[in-house]
């Protein structure tokens, strides 16, 4: 049996942004395994890759927005998951990213970014998003420059450890 939830698909120029599925599950068992997940919890087993795939997907039904599969539209390879977060635990509202092996230096998390935040603006209604970077994660801090985001403070998260807050430009501030 498969759970049906509603996800938008969103389209960028080279990227599109869709639901999370089952047929994502390699690439991102790939990438859980790989140094690459060293900020987000990783390396991981496929097992907990597994979990992390159900999380993904879950959200979307809890919380009715989520994380999309990022998709590359010359060549159909899931290339990561960017989207909107706020599990328990979560200070605020996130827009986060997390690029596959690969898939980094192309502007993919940026331009995913920007398509997932004006979702969350405007057909969400949301006034305000932060992202989380661990400490050490310098790509990650270089995409939220990229977006106009701005250091707001620091945060501990349970597993993740130490972060910093970094505070998206509000709808307003964009037009």
């Amino acid at each position: 049996m498969t759970v049906q939830f509603s996800a938008p698909t969103l389209q960028t120029e080279r990227l599109t942004l869709r639901a999370p599925q089952l047929s994502d599950f390699d690439a991102l068992a790939g990438f859980y395994a790989s140094a690459r997940s060293s900020f987000v919890g990783g390396p991981q087993t496929r097992e907990l890759a597994w979990r992390n795939l159900a999380q993904e997907a879950g959200h979307w039904i809890l919380r009715g927005f989520g994380r999309w599969t990022v998709i590359e539209n010359d060549t159909r390879t899931p290339v990561g998951t960017v989207g909107l977060w706020h599990p328990e635990g979560f200070p605020e509202q996130e827009l986060g990213w997390d690029l596959f092996d690969g898939a980094t230096g192309k502007g993919y998390a940026t331009e995913a970014a920007i398509a997932a935040r004006h979702h969350a603006y405007t057909a969400l209604g949301w006034t305000t998003a932060i992202s989380l970077i661990a400490n050490g994660n310098d790509a990650s801090r270089g995409v939220a420059k990229r977006l106009g985001a701005t250091y707001d403070g620091d945060f501990t998260h349970e597993r993740y450890g130490a972060m910093q807050i970094w505070r998206h430009p509000g709808p307003e501030a964009l037009t």
